[in-house]
């Protein structure tokens, strides 16, 4: 992997995972270096930066690419590594001398929508200073479901608008699919942004994953024969031994049971579409539209209640925030760290992931909404919110009427519920097992 050195910063990324609509990457990395969070939060796009003024490092996140550090123990003083991966770090210090530095819990995460600022000065570590780029002003919106469904998925419709712009014409396109309100959104709006941009829709294809049955590709089925769609379905039918606890483990680096299930889905669909597709490239999915519309049952979470998901700003995306004595220093918090699950298996089949969901515009205008004041504190609106939300925009912005079907999560549709449980268990000790054996712990 190429390297970019700035003296005692040791930039292991890939830029090829930012997707940068309104700037070059020298300009971003320019605001990031001076600390400039005003200008980073107008940056337009996805990324992981890295930028030095002086003694002070800087990095700065969106949701959609995870950054980790590690500080290296050097008799010339502290270096700092950064990279998108806990095995990319420790191969680079086992390369170079310093292996037996290295623990996982070492690593440190940098949190999205943050300027994360570390001087480098010496021993001991040092602390880092976080600066918030992303500052959504909460209830700002009128709780008119067409006013917000139309800025929401009008958004969408810009974001992959600006994504189709950097790829070459006729490049296929996969969305992951399964016919639920954020992913058919994509594909809809994905439809709509191709024809508005006067490019074919042909090379367009939505991946629907069955491992052995499961509820999802009944639903697809019915979603794109109800809106005129079929031609783009593409079942990827696998047997069970394709969802791998262990590998994917390994692959995410993490042990939550809910990211790891998720992700464990996406290694099984996204290995269909290489065997079959080996040149294929550019995937796009619905992550993070669960996260943004407030859309998961409270009553499975025993720490949470409707109080405070819709009394903490931004909580399903950053968790309880980097103040907060639940934050974690290795992991970050809420989708801030889940989003291995869709990042890492997309890098490490060879695809080029783009989750418009978890873009700070899209984010932005979702916490503008007054969910307050549209659910009354009832978890029944709440969760209806979602669609009725993004079918209004949909409407407005695709000129297409969307099926909503319930919510399910991804490991819950495409798997009978037995299978998934013997393949993907729900208890916690499993993963953590796995976690450790990844690592030799």
């Amino acid at each position: 992997m190429a390297m970019h050195e700035i003296h005692e910063v040791f930039d292991l990324t890939d830029p090829t995972c930012n997707a940068l609509f309104n700037c070059s990457t020298e300009e971003a990395r320019a605001r990031v270096a001076a600390g400039d969070a005003a200008g980073v939060g107008r940056i337009d796009g996805c990324f992981a930066l890295v930028g030095r003024e002086g003694v002070h490092v800087r990095l700065a996140r969106t949701l959609s690419v995870p950054m980790r550090t590690f500080i290296v123990k050097r008799a010339a003083g502290p270096a700092l590594l950064v990279a998108h991966r806990i095995d990319e770090l420790r191969a680079w210090l086992d390369e170079h001398g310093y292996g037996d530095q290295f623990h996982p819990s070492y690593t440190r995460m940098v949190p999205a929508h943050h300027i994360t600022d570390i001087a480098l000065v010496g021993c001991p570590d040092p602390r880092p200073v976080h600066t918030r780029f992303l500052t959504p002003t909460p209830n700002r919106l009128p709780p008119d479901v067409d006013v917000i469904g139309r800025a929401y998925v009008g958004a969408l419709h810009t974001a992959l608008t600006a994504w189709v712009r950097r790829l070459p014409e006729g490049a296929p396109l996969g969305v992951l699919f399964s016919g639920g309100v954020d992913s058919g959104a994509v594909l809809l709006t994905l439809h709509r942004a191709l024809l508005d941009l006067g490019r074919s829709p042909a090379p367009l294809k939505a991946f629907t994953l069955s491992v052995g049955g499961g509820g999802d590709l009944d639903q697809a089925r019915e979603f794109v024969r109800r809106t005129d769609m079929e031609m783009y379905l593409e079942p990827v039918e696998v047997g069970p031994d394709d969802v791998d606890l262990a590998r994917t483990v390994e692959v995410v680096e993490d042990y939550k049971p809910l990211d790891v299930q998720s992700g464990a889905m996406a290694m099984a669909l996204l290995q269909g579409v290489r065997r079959r597709y080996p040149d294929w490239r550019h995937m796009v999915d619905g992550d993070g539209g669960d996260e943004n519309l407030k859309d998961y049952p409270i009553e499975d979470n025993p720490e949470l209640t409707i109080v405070s998901v819709l009394s903490n700003r931004l909580l399903y995306q950053e968790g309880w925030g980097v103040d907060a004595i639940k934050h974690s220093l290795t992991y970050s918090g809420g989708l801030s760290r889940g989003v291995t699950r869709t990042f890492a298996p997309a890098r490490h089949l060879g695809f080029s992931g783009f989750s418009p969901f978890m873009l700070p515009t899209l984010v932005d205008i979702a916490e503008g909404i007054p969910f307050i004041q549209m659910t009354d504190w009832s978890h029944e609106a709440l969760y209806a919110l979602k669609g009725q939300v993004v079918a209004a925009g949909v409407r407005q912005i695709a000129d297409v009427d969307m099926p909503v079907f319930d919510k399910r999560r991804f490991q819950d549709g495409a798997a009978p519920k037995a299978l998934r449980a013997q393949r993907l268990p729900d208890a916690e000790a499993p993963y953590r097992q796995a976690f450790a054996r990844a690592f030799g712990l």
